[in-house]
């Protein structure tokens, strides 16, 4: 199977981190998308979270990365979307347990909440970081089935 990009996205908040992060996955020669924004300039939150989040919520897209203020914004909206967890790290662990646990497929950042060395590593770490499986598919069905998620 070939590789997929990795979609990343943001808004004017993240804008920044967001290019620090491309920049990081150039010189580790990760594949990926740039969704948006492209400036600093004031945008909505829910609409580049959109871009992301239907896209790995279709199978499109295996992973993406999205950062905002404080990641919680894109977080919540990219919920929305039935087979996405996207989790918002605060931590080296908990970047990695998002991902080994939860499986998480996206992964929202704070660009005015996180230092942007620690962002980075986090990054890093949750791209590296596998699913541990076992009894953790369990709950992801459960997550899965839940009813009033959004449809792509």
């Amino acid at each position: 199977m070939a590789l997929r990009p990795l979609l990343l996205a943001a808004d004017h908040a993240g804008f920044e981190l967001k290019e620090r992060l491309k920049a990081l996955l150039e010189t580790r020669g990760v594949l990926f998308e740039d969704l948006g924004t492209t400036s600093a300039d004031s945008v909505d939150y829910p609409d580049y979270a959109r871009k992301v989040a239907e896209a790995v919520s279709r199978g499109d897209a295996d992973r993406g990365v999205l950062v905002c203020g404080s990641g919680q914004g894109m977080a919540m909206a990219a919920n929305r979307y039935a087979r996405v967890r996207a989790a918002v790290p605060c931590s080296e662990e908990t970047a990695r347990l998002s991902r080994e646990h939860n499986d998480s497929n996206i992964l929202a950042l704070g660009g005015r909440t996180l230092d942007h060395a620690l962002a980075e590593r986090m990054l890093v770490i949750w791209l590296e970081a596998p699913f541990a499986a076992g009894r953790h598919v369990r709950r992801l069905e459960k997550m899965d089935a839940s009813a009033g998620r959004l449809a792509p």
